[in-house]
């Protein structure tokens, strides 16, 4: 079983491009969410979570995003410490799912690519993706580029990746989804595990 993730900056438009594969019949574990729910259900990483933030992150078993935001945005350091108690536990859940699918925003800073055989990146040009992260989360272009600047380059994150989804609202997305599951040698709905 071939082992696909799907990467990209935010605004890229990848979440769009794993809903388009999920109209096919493949089933796309999603890291995002994943880290989300894994927080949210698991108290060893609310209490890790805890010594590293302090007691204002999880208040009641629940966690506090502004207060993980807040702490993630101040340094680097900070982001390091939040995404090495995170990030294995989602490693763990993937490869559990049986998924041979995965949505990573933070592949390669996170070591995630080295679970999957092929890596695709959808890109966008940058005002396009400004645009979409300011629409989407309603922030100010500034914010927008703050996240964007947090993130690694696109074109670093495109040349360590096998296929490029260019997203730009012009280009063809299922014409291009098609030229790579053929690559793939899969069918629509091929690598339906989860």
């Amino acid at each position: 079983m071939v082992k696909v993730a799907i990467t990209g900056g935010i605004g890229s438009g990848k979440s769009y491009v794993c809903r388009l594969l999920g109209q096919r019949g493949f089933h796309v574990y999603d890291c995002d969410s994943a880290a989300k729910r894994i927080m949210a259900s698991s108290p060893e990483i609310q209490s890790r979570l805890k010594q590293v933030v302090g007691g204002g992150v999880v208040s009641g078993g629940v966690v506090n995003k502004a207060v993980l935001a807040s702490f993630l945005l101040k340094s680097d350091d900070n982001a390091c410490k939040i995404n090495n108690i995170v990030h294995p536990a989602v490693a763990d859940d993937f490869v559990r799912s049986g998924c041979a699918w995965m949505e990573c925003a933070l592949l390669f800073s996170s070591g995630f690519n080295r679970l999957v055989d092929k890596v695709v990146c959808v890109t966008a040009p940058l005002d396009v993706r400004v645009a979409r992260v300011m629409r989407r989360d309603g922030i100010t272009r500034q914010k927008a580029l703050e996240w964007i600047g947090r993130q690694m380059p696109q074109d670093e994150v495109l040349s360590l990746s096998d296929y490029e989804i260019v997203n730009d609202g012009e280009a063809g997305l299922e014409r291009q989804i098609d030229t790579i599951l053929a690559s793939l040698h899969l069918e629509d709905g091929a690598c339906n595990q989860k």
